[in-house]
């Protein structure tokens, strides 16, 4: 097998909102970009583990725990809907002032703290035994399935999904009758440093799924999900 150089991306830009400082604030013993940063140590297959963020005290907490902090990610880019690509074509032209040219770029979210080096390395070996893909995401069958949600339009609502299966209306079937759907977490991404100047896009045109076990996709948003994030840690540590 081809010899690919690989950088682990863990974007961790301020101003939360929900939760205060999250990628930063203790979940049990340490910060919660710590999760991210070790796993990807650990898993010994990247020649970089990289925290893209816009802020100098986030920057300092991840160098602590072992990331390297090339530049700071510019404002104008760090935004509520910035969206992916633009920063990581940024940090691409970054890496190759400092003479880095990643083959394969892997993108590890910090608001998820069960993804661990095994998780990691099970997705990249996926990955480079496909090799026929643009890029490789994690998903999880949904437990909310999308045939039995609705649209409000005025006064009344509407089937998102007005499809029908044996005459029935999806909403009106039990979850193990309609089609399975998966939805994207956080656990990770990993796709061809070439495709995103040759798409435009971090996924490019075919996706490779992977099926996140347990709690590889678990992922914080809301300050509930904090205080499960608590409880499982305190689990597995007893």
């Amino acid at each position: 097998m081809l010899k690919y150089s690989k950088t682990a991306l863990v974007p961790a830009r301020a101003g939360s909102k929900r939760i205060k400082n999250k990628n930063i604030k203790q979940l049990g013993s340490k910060p919660l970009i710590a999760f991210s940063i070790e796993a990807a140590i650990k898993s010994q297959i990247f020649d970089h583990v990289i925290c893209v963020t816009d802020s100098a005290d986030y920057a300092r907490v991840a160098s602590a725990y072992g990331a390297w902090v090339p530049k700071l990610r510019p404002k104008t880019i760090s935004g509520d809907t910035s969206p992916d690509i633009d920063w990581m074509l940024w940090i691409l032209d970054v890496l190759k002032l400092e003479h880095v040219n990643p083959d394969i770029l892997a993108v590890l979210r910090p608001t998820n703290p069960f993804r661990t080096e095994t998780t990691i390395n099970r997705a990249m070996n996926l990955f480079l035994a496909d090799g026929k893909q643009d890029s490789l995401r994690a998903v999880q069958k949904v437990k909310e399935h999308p045939g039995k949600m609705w649209i409000k339009q005025q006064n009344r609502i509407q089937p998102m999904m007005p499809f029908m299966r044996d005459g029935t209306p999806w909403h009106s079937h039990q979850y193990a009758n309609l089609p399975e759907v998966y939805i994207q977490n956080a656990s990770l991404e990993i796709v061809w440093a070439k495709v995103l100047r040759e798409t435009g896009s971090i996924a490019g045109l075919s996706v490779l799924p992977f099926f996140t076990e347990g709690l590889e996709g678990f992922d914080i948003n809301f300050p509930e999900d904090w205080l499960v994030a608590e409880h499982f840690l305190k689990t597995f540590d007893a």
